[in-house]
């Protein structure tokens, strides 16, 4: 009989995390139980727990590292040296990207199922998104002369917009869309230059 190869503790977390998102993605969140996640990853129930209290907690987690991931992207771009305009439109190609790429884990940052979660899960969620948010924020503040309400409207305005199309491309694909790399570029240009000039 072969010997099971105990992984470390933090591979284990990041196997356990990984087909969770998997599971979450194709089934649903309120679908999946600890032990599905458990058999996926080849450990018992109670080897599991070890690692995070219940399903909820790890959908926090993916959900926050969804965010996390999102907000590096952004934010790479978001300070370069490149124009205001030049750098709203790799902000918001880098929002695009991530979320058809990683779609399964924008899925959870954007839609997670929240009915069972504590109001101390919520927060979290919230706080992670705000951070992602605040990017885009920071770049209105910055860019925009106006006063807090026109350049929060701005940012809201625009996160929406790039929101919109990643939720209607993942969720329409049957809609006769045109070359995708187009509609993209299209969508980011008007963005641009309905904020921008």
């Amino acid at each position: 009989m072969a010997r099971t190869i105990r992984k470390p503790a933090h591979e284990r977390r990041e196997q356990i995390l990984a087909e969770a998102l998997r599971l979450f993605a194709r089934q649903g969140m309120a679908n999946v139980s600890t032990r599905q996640i458990a058999k996926a990853v080849g450990i018992s129930q109670p080897s599991l727990y070890a690692h995070f209290r219940s399903r909820d907690e790890i959908a926090i987690e993916v959900a926050r590292r969804a965010f996390l991931k999102l907000r590096n992207r952004m934010e790479a771009v978001s300070s370069s040296n490149h124009s205001a305009r030049e750098r709203l439109r790799l902000m918001g190609k880098e929002y695009v990207r991530f979320g058809l790429e990683e779609s399964d884990a924008y899925r959870m940052a954007f839609i997670l199922e929240r009915r069972n979660l504590t109001d101390e899960d919520r927060i979290v969620i919230h706080q992670a998104g705000m951070h992602g948010f605040s990017i885009v924020q920071n770049f209105f503040q910055d860019e925009l002369d106006g006063d807090d309400r026109t350049t929060a409207a701005a940012a809201q305005s625009a996160w929406a917009s790039m929101h919109g199309l990643v939720s209607l491309l993942l969720t329409r694909p049957d809609f006769p869309w045109v070359e995708q790399e187009a509609l993209i570029e299209t969508h980011l240009d008007r963005l641009c230059r309905d904020f921008l000039g």
